[in-house]
């Protein structure tokens, strides 16, 4: 005789087997659940955090002591470091489904500290050209209220060519960065003239993509 007590629907088989609407209902997706608060500390976070912190010590040498070669090394390799750690902590968080909304706000505003400091600190120092600097962080703010701009449509994801305009910066900021001379200047210089043409052909691309993807979230108005 059943046992009136449990519903039909979860009374376990004779194999001892679980019920079908157990065996049947969806697992929930992880990706979907909001983040928990102990997801904070986790490694991606603890990267992006890094290379926040690392700002200050890389503006102050750049800054402070940018006529010396030793500091300039050493700001050289707080940028590197610092690059690294921007390449880790996304691609870590992605693959460890370690995503949290500390990650999606404190990455990027590390990103623009970073890169922002960098430019500055080379203008300031009259070795790159002040409108290099304002071209390539004006493209940085702008695809940023973008993404802003269309947060409730969708996401614009990075495009083949901001990735390759983020190698290349990163890679002309460095050489900058290093007390270098000759044909390594050149190169400086290349490296830098393909960043600003990346920046802004890429900041056009960004700009069609988040019209598109407000148009195509538009409800359809009534006749």
């Amino acid at each position: 005789m059943s046992n009136p007590s449990i519903p039909p629907s979860q009374t376990p088989g004779k194999d001892g087997a679980k019920p079908m609407r157990q065996r049947l209902a969806p697992k929930p997706d992880p990706v979907s659940q909001p983040a928990h608060s102990s997801q904070l500390l986790n490694l991606p976070n603890t990267l992006t955090a890094l290379r926040i912190v690392l700002v200050l010590p890389f503006g102050i040498l750049l800054f402070g002591y940018g006529e010396s070669q030793s500091a300039r090394s050493i700001a050289a390799i707080l940028f590197a470091i610092a690059s690294v750690t921007d390449f880790l902590d996304g691609a870590i968080a992605r693959k460890m489904n370690l995503v949290t909304n500390f990650g999606k706000i404190a990455d990027p505003i590390a990103d623009k500290a970073l890169t922002g400091v960098a430019l500055i600190g080379l203008s300031y120092q009259h070795e790159l050209a002040w409108w290099i600097t304002i071209v390539i962080l004006g493209r940085e703010i702008g695809v940023t209220l973008l993404r802003f701009w269309v947060i409730r449509h969708g996401v614009i994801a990075a495009s083949r060519g901001g990735k390759l305009k983020t190698v290349f910066q990163i890679l002309a900021i460095f050489l900058y960065l290093l007390p270098l001379s000759g044909a390594w200047d050149v190169v400086a210089q290349a490296a830098m003239g393909i960043t600003v043409i990346l920046a802004l052909v890429t900041g056009v691309d960004y700009l069609i993509r988040a019209l598109k993807l407000r148009n195509s979230k538009r409800p359809a108005k009534s006749v």
